[in-house]
This record gives C-alpha cells, sequence and structure tokens, in this order.
C-alpha cells in the first residue's frame, strides 16, 4: 500500500492516512475520528474528498473536492451542525464547462493490462453531439512513479475545452496500481513504457472516439520525454509534440543527478535499475534521434528548474535545429520545475495550445491528412 499523506497531532504523533489511490481511501487510529472522515467522505457521493486540515476537536474540517463536473471545490465542514459551506473554486469554471472524465481500460502489446483518464470537451461546446472522431492531445504524466485518476486537471481540461479529447494514460511505471505494475516500467524508458501510450491511443480509434489523423502529445518532466520521445524513437502517429520540462539526453540527466548527489551509490544504483546505463542510453535519448523527428516540437522549460535541468532542453533545441527540424523553444524566466508562478504557468498554457491548435486544428476537416499507425513501435 502506498501512502500519499500522513496526519499528525501536535505531538507529532501519527493519527492517520491517505492511501496513494484513485479513490484517496484513508483511516485514522481513533475511532472517533475515523467515523467522522469515513461520513465525510460518503456525504459527497461520488467525489474524491481530499482533507486539507483540521481543527483539533476534529470536528471541523477543510476539504477539497473533485471529479467529474468539479473545478475543485473548497469546503468547511462543520460536524456539530451537519453543515458543508462552500469556500470557492481552485478554477474559475461553472461545473458545466468542466469536461467529462472516465477510466478506459486498455491492453498493452505484450498483454499488460492497464488504463487512463479521458476527458471529452466539455458538454457546453458541442450539446447532443457524440465523441467520436475527435481530435486528440495525448497527455502523459510526469514521474513516472505518478498516476492520474479522474480529477481536475487544469492542463487536460483546457485542451478539452477547445475541442479535444484528450487521454491519460497510466502505463506501465505508474504507481497506484501495486509493486508489480511499478516495477513492469524498469527498464522501459523509450520502449514498452512509451508503446503503452500509442497502444491507448490505438484503442481510441478503435473504439471510433479519436480520430488517428488529429493527435498531438503533450506532457511535462517524465511526460515531456514521452513527448520528444513519440516523435523521434517512434514515428507516424503524432502531428506535433510539447515537451515541458523534459528530459532529451539521459546520459546528460544520469551525469548531472550523480553530480548533485555526490555520487551517492544508492541513486546511481537505482537509476541504472529503472532507465539503463552506457549505450543503454544512447539508444532511448531523444537527443540522439533528433534528425529522426516527423513532427514540430515545442519546447517549454523553466530557467530555475532544479529536477530537470534547462539544459535538457537546450540541448534538443541545438539537436533539432542542426537536423533542420521544426522546433519553437519557450523559456520561463525565474520558474521552478512545478510551474509554481501563475503568470509563468499562464505563458506555459497559452504558448501549449497556441502551438497544438496551429499544427493540429481541432475544427479543420483532416480528409487529406495520412492516416498514422497508431500501433508503431520503436
Amino acid at each position: 500500500m502506498a501512502i500519499d499523506r500522513v496526519f499528525q497531532d501536535s505531538g507529532h504523533r501519527l493519527t492517520g492516512y491517505i492511501e496513494r489511490t484513485a479513490a484517496g481511501n484513508g483511516h485514522f487510529f481513533d475511532p472517533r475520528q475515523d467515523k467522522v472522515y469515513q461520513t465525510t467522505r460518503r456525504a459527497f457521493g461520488d467525489k474524491r474528498v481530499l482533507l486539507t486540515d483540521s481543527n483539533a476537536g476534529f470536528d471541523r474540517l477543510l476539504v477539497k473536492t473533485e471529479g467529474p463536473g468539479d473545478p475543485e471545490t473548497w469546503w468547511l465542514i462543520n460536524i456539530a451542525t451537519g453543515h458543508a459551506d462552500p469556500l470557492g473554486y481552485s478554477y474559475d469554471l461553472a461545473p458545466g464547462n468542466v469536461g467529462p472524465m472516465t477510466m478506459v481500460p486498455f491492453t498493452a502489446a505484450d498483454g499488460l493490462k492497464m488504463e487512463g483518464v479521458l476527458t471529452l470537451p466539455p458538454v457546453t461546446l458541442a450539446p447532443g453531439r457524440p465523441a467520436k472522431g475527435l481530435p486528440a492531445v495525448i497527455l502523459p504524466h510526469g514521474g513516472p512513479a505518478a498516476y492520474d485518476d479522474i480529477r481536475f486537471d487544469w492542463i487536460a481540461q483546457a485542451f478539452a475545452w477547445r475541442g479535444y479529447a484528450v487521454f491519460q494514460p497510466n502505463f506501465r511505471g505508474s504507481t497506484g496500481y501495486g509493486v508489480a505494475f511499478q516495477q513492469a516500467g524498469d527498464g522501459e524508458w523509450g520502449r514498452k513504457m512509451q508503446t503503452d501510450i500509442s497502444d491507448g491511443l490505438a484503442e481510441l480509434v478503435r473504439q471510433g472516439v479519436v480520430d488517428p489523423r488529429r493527435v498531438c502529445i503533450v506532457g511535462a518532466s517524465y511526460g515531456g520525454y514521452a513527448a520528444l520521445a513519440g516523435v523521434t524513437l517512434q514515428h507516424g502517429i503524432y502531428r506535433c509534440a510539447v515537451a515541458i520540462a523534459g528530459i532529451g539526453d539521459l546520459g546528460r540527466m544520469i551525469a548531472d543527478d550523480t553530480t548533485a548527489s555526490n555520487s551517492d551509490r544508492m541513486l546511481i544504483r537505482n537509476l541504472k535499475r529503472e532507465i539503463g546505463s552506457g549505450r543503454d542510453l544512447q539508444a532511448i535519448s531523444p537527443v540522439r534521434f533528433a534528425d529522426k523527428a516527423d513532427a514540430p516540437i515545442l519546447l517549454i522549460h523553466g530557467k530555475d528548474d532544479t529536477v530537470v535541468n534547462f539544459n535538457q532542453s537546450t540541448l534538443m533545441a541545438d539537436a533539432l535545429r542542426r537536423a533542420g527540424k521544426p522546433v519553437e523553444f519557450v523559456t520561463l524566466l525565474a520558474e521552478d520545475h512545478w510551474l509554481s508562478k501563475g503568470e509563468t504557468r499562464l505563458q506555459m498554457l497559452q504558448a501549449s495550445v497556441e502551438f497544438v491548435t496551429r499544427h493540429n486544428p481541432p475544427d479543420a476537416p483532416a480528409s487529406n491528412l495520412p492516416v498514422p499507425a497508431t500501433s508503431a513501435h520503436p
């Protein structure tokens, strides 16, 4: 069982925890507190309820709800009166303007079962129109030790609002599905972890939801690596790629991480197990295959990123330019890996949306475009 958050009392004693699962199940050791917590969760039905804070008596709770039709609502719960008072939203959207989300199961080429989050355009955008033959944005998560579930994702919703189906695949190596599933990603960067993503796309194409001629891939951190790999290690699948703090040169990344850790042996061992070493890294580094890029690429990177070095994007940009490939590069000044500043977060989103809509217009016919091979493997 993976733990997402723990709770402590004023004496720093552990009082409860929340599991790192899609449902966000949790437990408190004090029977009364656990009853309050479980009752609060049930009161919101199918919403995901995140306990953020409470008073010492555990009878006034601050919670956030997520889920279909919910732009992250904040509530103040008064246990004594049984009232839940809304305090506001994380995002200024009416519930009807939130794209509906569902989990879509699919099977990878080697038979491994997995799933991903499909976000469709809000019903207010095209009332009564069936979700068929839509343009799409594939949005693999970062980490890669992370996962996506049915909750409000601001990047996914931004693209869905513009008419795209957005798919967030939980490829092997993701958390939330047990240790074996996560370890199945060891040594599979650029390999099965990459083809899991395109296998998920192939399922949406099979169902008729997505037009295979109208797909781009967008991602941040590891997701940025997957976006770059999607148009360099793989071919004929995506019309464009956006890599936000993406990784282009795995050998350089490991060298930088090793130096920053003062050659920590455990880190080095884990990196070799999860990613590889030596020539293996060259075989899965997008920078080595810049001349094979088959779609325009947008690179976005925070200048003060301390997780993925800024040089990852500069090296990738240089390699693409030398190869004569179409590339654009947006530098986010004084910004970190997590896009902590509102103004640069907005800058990133505006640049990404503009790039995708330019190269894959959501309302343009695709009758004359070639159909990519969505099951293509590197």
